[in-house]
């Protein structure tokens, strides 16, 4: 206690001498406007100046502070190769950075009681940052509530929560209405804007599954009334999910032309049960997803799949930055938009190379 007291006084003694703020080129408060469509070119060159960026400033901050940033994250598990690739950078940009930060980590094997057994833990550890991808979006209120009182800002990473906005410092992540939205355009582009389609869902619950849908569903709705979702239903954002849902879907519908999948793992797993049901995946079906994966990549390339919208998992730099402003007292947006692009299968053998994840 002794210790916070300490670095309570010094954080505000740096910002009685210096100009707070978060100046990352969005304006405060919460996100209300749709991220526009981002080139693969411009995504990538954003990217890289971004984690530059970000990488200075937490070591500037840190610096500044005199002690180490403790950050306790709790992931949601080895869902799929996206969920490992954002897990991955988070331990990476620890790792590299150990003399400024340390990183306490907790898998939560898909269990939202897990997730909420971790931050209890990390209170009692007084950590200066939660972090959390939560499972599923309702059920945090109390143990949110509890890291508040505690004086610990909480930023949700990559998945929303439904709570009240003054429980949580920032949502670090993508637009998921808008990803739908893009998806959706891209399967009406690819079907002359009919034909029969199905989708593949995500976790039920999940802030990514639901607002993908609500995105895709409403756009091929208001905008190509010619094109019909026959069939719908979860696989849980796992390629073996995905690969059972796609084999039901095949038995009961004889037309089907498009697979809209909320990740690249579910598409994955289409992509298999197409295959076995004699059929060519990326031209009797086509495939359209969400995330940006190799895997993905590397099945465009091979002519099985069309296209994904990317959102980028690449946000351990980014999560570190913003708990360390918050550390140091500075205001940041309650939404921090990560940067994400839209790729085609003529785009695919290009970029693969130079994929990170």
């Amino acid at each position: 206690m002794k210790k916070r007291f300490l670095s309570m006084l010094l954080c505000a003694s740096m910002a009685a001498v210096s100009l707070a703020g978060c100046s990352n080129g969005a304006s405060s408060g919460a996100a209300t406007t749709a991220a526009p469509q981002t080139t693969a070119a411009q995504a990538d060159t954003a990217a890289k100046a971004e984690e530059t960026k970000t990488e200075e400033t937490t070591a500037k901050t840190a610096e500044a502070s005199g002690e180490k940033l403790v950050v306790g994250f709790a992931q949601i598990g080895q869902e799929s190769g996206w969920r490992d690739a954002e897990t991955l950078s988070i331990q990476t940009y620890a790792a590299e950075n150990g003399d400024k930060v340390e990183l306490l980590f907790a898998d939560a094997q898909q269990k939202q009681e897990n997730q909420i057994k971790a931050i209890k833990n990390f209170i009692e550890q007084g950590v200066d940052v939660i972090g959390l991808a939560p499972v599923v979006e309702t059920g945090w209120d109390q143990v949110f509530a509890e890291a508040k009182e505690a004086g610990i800002p909480v930023v949700l990473l990559d998945r929303r929560a439904d709570v009240s906005e003054d429980l949580f410092a920032t949502f670090i992540g993508s637009d998921f209405i808008e990803e739908g939205k893009m998806a959706a355009k891209e399967m009406a582009k690819l079907l002359g804007e009919k034909g029969k389609i199905v989708e593949l869902e995500g976790t039920v619950g999940a802030s990514a599954a639901t607002d993908r849908k609500t995105g895709f569903d409403d756009e091929i709705k208001a905008s190509y009334p010619n094109i019909e979702i026959v069939a719908s239903q979860t696989g849980d954002f796992t390629r073996a999910q995905g690969k059972e849902v796609m084999e039901s879907f095949l038995k009961s519908n004889k037309d089907i032309k498009g697979v809209y999948a909320h990740n690249d793992d579910m598409a994955l797993g289409a992509i298999e049960a197409i295959k076995e049901a004699g059929l060519k995946p990326g031209e009797d079906i086509k495939i359209v997803s969400i995330d940006g994966v190799r895997g993905i990549f590397e099945a465009m390339a091979a002519g099985e799949a069309n296209c994904t919208v990317e959102c980028n998992p690449l946000l351990g730099p980014l999560l570190f930055e913003t708990a360390a402003k918050l550390k140091a007292g500075q205001s940041v947006d309650k939404w921090v938009k990560s940067v994400d692009g839209v790729f085609t299968a003529d785009m695919a053998a290009k970029v693969l190379p130079d994929r990170k994840y």
